[in-house]
């Protein structure tokens, strides 16, 4: 029996998710696992905006560094298809960040992104749709977040493989920080919850690697040996059976998929 499910995103973007699994007839909880906030010094995503027509590619890593490069846009910045001098497209890695971009006022034909029905929405999945478009002698930016201690560090499975192919492609690669990311301090209430979805039957509900750290820092010593989870990356899933969970189980990140992965756990 599925007592709850768990839903770790930021507050913002757990909103669908919450909306969507409660209106199927779960108990859906936020208990967000990262906190997004904004740059201290948002000048490097000025300078990148003003250099916008250098790149032949800007790839967004999520929603949230669409968020931030977007909240630190100069006013004389032009966008993406502005005019005929502006031929930079816009790399989303999945249906939400396109979502962000779009409402960035980015114009759909300016956008690469994997096909809403890939089976996976990551950095390999997109570098099939974009790597015919890098060529040697271009420049990509990379737009991620930080946790404070990669600042400087291409960090990041999926965005390094991506950058190595378009080194290997013959292209640069640089990296821009838009956004940071914290482990948010957990109140009693919420720490509570977490040490009872331990062993309740409530199943926890992945999207980030970095959200199963977050946990096991909030409660350390903590046996997830009973817990379960749902992951909507092969290498959440890892972080997530490495962290002790009992029984993981991977999903696509569209809720219908999330939904038979939960109840393939009753």
């Amino acid at each position: 029996m599925i007592k709850r499910v768990i839903v770790t995103r930021p507050p913002r973007e757990s909103q669908d998710w919450l909306r969507e699994l409660s209106a199927a007839g779960l108990d859906a909880v936020a208990l967000p696992l990262i906190e997004i906030r904004p740059l201290d010094d948002p000048a490097p995503v000025q300078r990148a905006w003003l250099a916008l027509s250098n790149y032949a590619g800007m790839m967004f890593v999520s929603a949230n560094a669409v968020d931030g490069f977007f909240a630190s846009r100069p006013p004389s910045a032009l966008s993406f298809g502005a005019n005929e001098s502006i031929k930079t497209r816009a790399w989303a890695t999945g249906p939400g960040t396109v979502a962000a971009l779009r409402r960035g006022g980015v114009a759909p034909q300016c956008i690469d992104a994997p096909p809403v029905d890939a089976v996976q929405f990551d950095s390999e999945a997109l570098w099939q749709r974009v790597g015919p478009l890098v060529r040697g002698g271009r420049r990509v930016l990379i737009v991620r977040g930080s946790d404070g201690q990669h600042d400087s560090a291409n960090h990041g499975v999926g965005r390094d493989w991506f950058a190595q192919q378009v080194r290997d492609a013959g292209a640069t690669v640089e990296f821009l920080v838009s956004y940071q990311r914290a482990r948010p301090g957990l109140d009693a209430a919420q720490l509570r919850l977490a040490r009872a979805a331990a062993a309740d039957g409530s199943v926890w509900l992945f999207s980030s690697s970095e959200a199963v750290s977050h946990l096991l820092a909030s409660l350390p010593g903590q046996d997830w040996q009973a817990a379960r989870a749902v992951a909507t990356h092969a290498r959440i899933a890892a972080a997530a059976r490495q962290a002790g969970f009992g029984r993981v189980h991977e999903s696509r990140p569209a809720v219908a998929d999330i939904l038979v992965s939960i109840e393939s756990m009753s």
